[in-house]
């Protein structure tokens, strides 16, 4: 078995817990209250400002083969996902510029971004990320809310094309052969934040 199918093993439990959170849950149903995705809009901008730093870590790192796909992700987050948040943003009214981070999404960042110190590491910390929104998209896609705004995240993440890239990632992970208790260690973190980061205040 390669070693991102043992971190697809590893992550499909914990994916579930995701799936059953109430945030995600009012995302699915379309009835999560907009003060809760305000919050997260604003802490999950300042997260991607640094997974875009994340990324470029990385590619200063890679093979020559893989230099291409990392500086494409860092393009893709800076201008598409960043710009998909600043359209939802608008229809929320979250303060993009204002926005400070909280400590989960302080905590989060930090880790990645050590983790990138380490080209493989740092792969298998990022993956929970990217394999497990677009796996997340995926399900949420199969009855998707009828609430427009709501739709069109889900409608991001279900995409064939961030589906791609991640199995890009998945790809390079299996080429970059880390030690394999690092990183399904580092995987295991990534999860871990992933599911904390979804405990978002609810702030009226």
């Amino acid at each position: 078995m390669r070693l991102s199918e043992e971190l697809h093993a590893i992550g499909r439990p914990l994916l579930a817990e995701q799936l059953a959170h109430p945030t995600v849950a009012g995302i699915a149903r379309g009835d999560l209250p907009e003060r809760v995705f305000r919050s997260w809009l604003e802490q999950d901008y300042l997260f991607l400002l640094d997974y875009v730093r994340v990324f470029s870590r990385l590619a200063w790192q890679a093979p020559d083969a893989h230099l291409g796909d990392l500086v494409d992700l860092a393009h893709a987050t800076w201008h598409e996902e960043l710009n998909l948040h600043r359209s939802l943003s608008a229809g929320f009214g979250a303060d993009l510029n204002g926005a400070r981070k909280g400590p989960t999404c302080a905590a989060y960042t930090e880790f990645l971004l050590d983790s990138a110190g380490d080209y493989g590491v740092g792969l298998a910390a990022l993956y929970p990320c990217m394999w497990g929104y677009s796996t997340l998209g995926a399900m949420l896609a199969e009855a998707p809310p009828s609430e427009p705004r709501y739709r069109a995240w889900v409608d991001t993440y279900a995409d064939p094309g961030f589906a791609a890239l991640a199995g890009r990632i998945g790809e390079m992970i299996d080429e970059a052969a880390p030690d394999p208790e690092r990183a399904k260690a580092a995987f295991r973190r990534g999860m871990a934040h992933e599911l904390a980061f979804w405990d978002v205040p609810d702030i009226s």
